[in-house]
């Protein structure tokens, strides 16, 4: 059993692999939960981009307690006062306001805010955040904008999502203010509906044991 608070840091150091899951039935929350746990991924990201994404955050948080289960797409305010109140541990954004940084803090959580620009990110700084979500990693200049962050921005760390996959992860794994990548490949869509749970396990393995 994990702990059961954590910095954004924390986070992102927990599995080189966030898994970005978009869950459409309740039933397969629990099973894509232990699949990918089996496969060694215990960090998931459920994103707000289903009726049901907050239940099914819910659901895992309370019965299986091996993997630490977050919110993806979390927009505004409310939607991580939702998120929250679910038993998400943490959020992650595709971009960020003013309020929504400012909220997190206030509330002392875990949010990992999306950015794309240098700008996006010395305004985040100066609510106090340094890990941030590149969004979206391979349309915002992947592996070539992470290097020229590393220079102006070294005590800043990242999680590329967008565009990532089984192919090009390690990639950016091997970057210095890398700490995880966030995809949604090793829980497919198309898995998920065929309720082959078996392959997403077999995919997490595969996935990382390219970084052994």
């Amino acid at each position: 059993m994990l702990k059961e608070n954590f910095t954004a840091n924390e986070i992102l150091k927990i599995s080189p692999v966030i898994a970005v899951i978009s869950i459409e039935k309740l039933e397969d929350a629990l099973p894509l939960a232990y699949a990918l746990h089996k496969g060694g991924i215990n960090l998931l990201e459920i994103t707000l981009r289903t009726k049901i994404a907050l239940k099914a955050i819910e659901i895992i948080s309370t019965n299986f307690k091996e993997v630490v289960v977050g919110a993806g797409t979390v927009l505004c305010e409310e939607d991580l006062e939702n998120v929250i109140d679910a038993g998400a541990k943490f959020a992650i954004s595709p971009g960020s306001t003013s309020s929504l940084l400012k909220k997190a803090k206030e509330l002392n959580f875990p949010l990992i805010p999306g950015v794309a620009t240098a700008t996006e990110i010395m305004s985040a700084m100066e609510f106090g955040y340094k890990e941030f979500k590149l969004f979206p990693a391979m349309s915002a200049g992947g592996i070539y904008t992470l290097k020229s962050f590393q220079g102006p921005f070294k005590n800043i760390s990242f999680c590329p999502t967008g565009g990532i996959n089984e192919e090009n992860f390690t990639k950016f794994l091997e970057l210095k203010n890398v700490l995880c990548v966030g995809g949604s490949w090793v829980a497919d869509k198309k898995s998920i509906k065929e309720k082959n749970f078996t392959k997403i396990t077999e995919i997490a393995k595969r996935s990382l044991s390219k970084l052994s």
